[in-house]
């Protein structure tokens, strides 16, 4: 009776030692070792998603572009970013600053609505894009004709933004310096999950003319260079993919562009930046956005200059999802 026991009691350690194994793998699988639960891309949603983004059924394209798979938890292409850009100091420089705060955050929400409602395949999240390296005229201190915002102004900025749950992006212009030089200032604020960053090569000065006098240019090796840095602090924190924003609306604003790299860690958005009547913004999206494809598009529209004459009103998301590639990260200036 003895030995009998002693067997069973032998046999049932050995299948609790297996289903411990067979569960420990499971739950191991499951979750992550910070306890957080794990959540895979779904490579075929994607695909369909990039496919319809493409907005060519019927011809040969080159959209949608070639490229890495994103880390899970990517907000790009499922959702759209509809941002409000600006400075807080100057209200020349977009409409984030020009109206009191909220009217301004009624005004966003108003677009961030009709964009839902334009695409409701792709819901829309609002986003503050904010300018938080300033290039100027005047060389400064140190002569790199820019001024870096203080972080009280950031604050203020990502304070504002928590009240509609909004995506902050924190904008550059470099002047005389560098994305190497300027980017990791911002570290403390790119570690959070909801601030995501942009470039603005009309004002990366590479020649001895100031900011304003030219148009200004970055090579493919600074925006590798930013989104190199961001796929750290993605990976270093454990966070979602950050998003990347470039503006563009010239050939020689960014040099090389076969060589930029997209990242699990880093969706990156090539801007299309310029004012004007439709038909010549349409012209340069097709000229220096569509023809160039790096990973996905944006479209800024100008509040202002986008209406002088000969044009009579800004436009509209129908119009915009009309464009192949659609966008999916649209700034209102």
């Amino acid at each position: 009776m003895k030995k009998i026991f002693i067997r069973f009691f032998l046999v049932a350690v050995l299948l609790a030692f297996i289903l411990f194994s067979i569960f420990s793998k499971f739950f191991g699988d499951v979750f992550s070792k910070k306890g957080e639960q794990k959540v895979k891309l779904d490579t075929v949603v994607y695909d369909k998603k990039l496919n319809e983004l493409a907005n060519n059924r019927f011809l040969p394209s080159i959209w949608p572009a070639k490229t890495v798979y994103p880390k899970a938890g990517a907000i790009l292409p499922f959702k759209r970013v509809v941002a409000y850009y600006g400075n807080l100091y100057l209200a020349k420089m977009g409409i984030l600053g020009q109206y009191p705060e909220e009217e301004m955050l009624a005004r966003l929400d108003e677009e961030v609505k009709k964009w839902t409602i334009a695409d409701p395949a792709t819901p829309a999240l609002p986003a503050l894009h904010y300018i938080a390296v300033v290039a100027q005229g005047a060389a400064g201190k140190d002569g790199k004709h820019r001024t870096r915002m203080p972080d009280s102004e950031i604050d203020q900025v990502l304070k504002i933004a928590a009240k509609i749950n909004a995506l902050v992006f924190l904008d550059v212009q470099v002047g005389f310096s560098t994305v190497q030089v300027e980017v990791p200032l911002l570290e403390k604020y790119l570690k959070m999950p909801q601030v995501h960053l942009g470039l603005d090569p009309e004002f990366s000065m590479k020649d001895e003319m100031r900011p304003g006098q030219s148009i200004g240019t970055f090579d493919a090796s600074d925006i590798n260079f930013a989104a190199n840095y961001l796929a750290k602090i993605v990976k270093e924190n454990n966070l979602s993919p950050k998003i990347l924003v470039v503006h563009r609306y010239t050939q020689k604003m960014v040099t090389n562009y076969k060589e930029i790299k997209p990242l699990p860690e880093v969706q990156i958005v090539m801007n299309m930046d310029g004012f004007g009547e439709k038909a010549q913004k349409i012209s340069t999206y097709r000229q220096f956005i569509y023809s160039e494809p790096v990973q996905f598009t944006g479209f800024k529209l100008f509040y202002s200059n986008d209406i002088k004459k000969p044009n009579t009103a800004l436009m509209t998301p129908e119009d915009l999802l009309k464009l192949s590639p659609q966008p999916i990260y649209i700034q209102y200036q």
